[in-house]
């Protein structure tokens, strides 16, 4: 068995789109994440109707956001929907490895066939060949294993990585979005149903617009 265990704390809520906004909007003033934590709770900024769910919620969006790089949440912050929902789904595949690996390995391996059904059925299969090396996924009830994949699913279609019939969605990349990406690690491509030939090509014009960009002036 492995010794890095996963963190399965995915199980309530989905992708926390509006909800993400407004922790952004604090943070972008208190530039703090424990300060932003505080007042999530002291002005319910999540509007939650107890304050152990707004707890519950302020960790987990702030344990989301925090994986992201400055000109990430600032693209967050500023970028169009699209941009918004897919910074918001590498967040979440940056906090839960599992989610990640199940990104890449499944949810793209399939898209790059051109088998774009995504079944409930991919998911257990890719959580039992899991289970044989870490513990923690075999000890899970077999509902709270069902509860995972429900919500997976749930984020999936609100990021809009799959549509509500649970078919993949091809990627749309802005230049924006890919800049983002190539500044942190290109290999974050990977976690969306994009082609080896669409993340080159991201590559290169990001590359191409930095190059552009050197030497000229900043205006404010």
């Amino acid at each position: 068995m492995t010794e890095n265990k996963y963190n399965m704390s995915f199980s309530t809520g989905g992708l926390f789109f509006n909800e993400s906004l407004r922790v952004l909007d604090c943070y972008l003033i208190e530039r703090d994440w424990a300060r932003v934590r505080e007042l999530i709770l002291s002005e319910n900024l999540l509007q939650s109707r107890t304050q152990s769910s707004a707890a519950r919620r302020a960790r987990e969006i702030c344990h989301r956001l925090e994986k992201l790089t400055e000109k990430q949440l600032n693209l967050l912050s500023s970028g169009n929907t699209q941009e918004q929902l897919y910074l918001l789904w590498v967040a979440i595949c940056k906090y839960y490895p599992f989610i990640k690996e199940f990104s890449v390995n499944v949810l793209r391996e399939k898209f790059l066939r051109m088998d774009l059904l995504l079944t409930p059925q991919d998911y257990d299969v890719f959580f039992e060949e899991k289970a044989e090396w870490h513990d923690e996924l075999e000890q899970l009830t077999a509902s709270t294993r069902a509860k995972l994949r429900q919500v997976l699913f749930k984020m999936m279609r609100e990021a809009e990585i799959i549509s509500k019939d649970n078919m993949i969605l091809p990627g749309l990349l802005t230049k924006e979005l890919a800049t983002t990406l190539v500044a942190d690690n290109p290999a974050w491509f990977t976690v969306l149903p994009v082609t080896d030939a669409e993340i080159n090509k991201s590559v290169q014009l990001s590359v191409v617009s930095n190059q552009n960009n050197i030497g000229n002036p900043v205006k404010l």
